[in-house]
């Protein structure tokens, strides 16, 4: 598996202050994807241990709340492999930070048993995240006021019984003459 970038002060892909992991390869082709490079399953860098434990590393201070995971699309099956692995440890090592992982596939069709990328690895892969942001970027319904996604199809889904953040309530205040 390749990798994008590694964002170690990520403070737009979920709460607070995280690390962001943004891998390689994608088959969804999204039309106005903001990362369209990380399509190519060969762009970036190989990931490997030592990508492994710069990320891990980034992960120590107490101010970091968590992990999120990009793409590209992490749920391809071949990045699976590798991200699984990766997943189990930040669990291992920081059980108290959240992770969260953006997917262009559904998750209650594509990564249930018999769906689409469903692999030998799903499950466990699902049981280290936290909250899924799953759907496809679909530029007829982007809305850039949605919290952490980019249109309105997608979905903040809370695993294990982790609370996907609520919408902030919006109220428009009448223009005042004179001000």
């Amino acid at each position: 598996m390749n990798y994008a970038n590694i964002k170690e002060c990520d403070i737009a892909n979920g709460p607070g202050v995280r690390v962001s992991l943004f891998v390689s390869g994608c088959r969804h082709h999204c039309k106005g994807c903001f990362n369209a490079v990380t399509w190519d399953f060969h762009y970036g860098e190989p990931f490997t241990e030592r990508t492994a434990q710069k990320i891990l590393d980034a992960l120590k201070p107490d101010y970091i709340q968590g992990f999120s995971l990009l793409g590209g699309e992490p749920f391809e099956p071949e990045n699976q492999q590798v991200l699984v692995k990766l997943l189990k440890q930040i669990r291992k090592a920081y059980p108290q930070k959240d992770i969260w992982c953006y997917t262009g596939y559904t998750y209650d069709t594509d990564l249930q048993k018999g769906g689409r990328v469903y692999t030998g690895v799903t499950d466990e892969m699902l049981s280290y995240i936290d909250l899924i942001v799953d759907g496809e970027f679909v530029e007829a319904q982007k809305d850039v006021t949605l919290l952490f996604r980019g249109s309105r199809n997608q979905r903040l889904i809370g695993l294990h019984g982790y609370h996907a953040p609520e919408e902030p309530k919006r109220a428009l205040k009448p223009l005042q003459k004179g001000s």
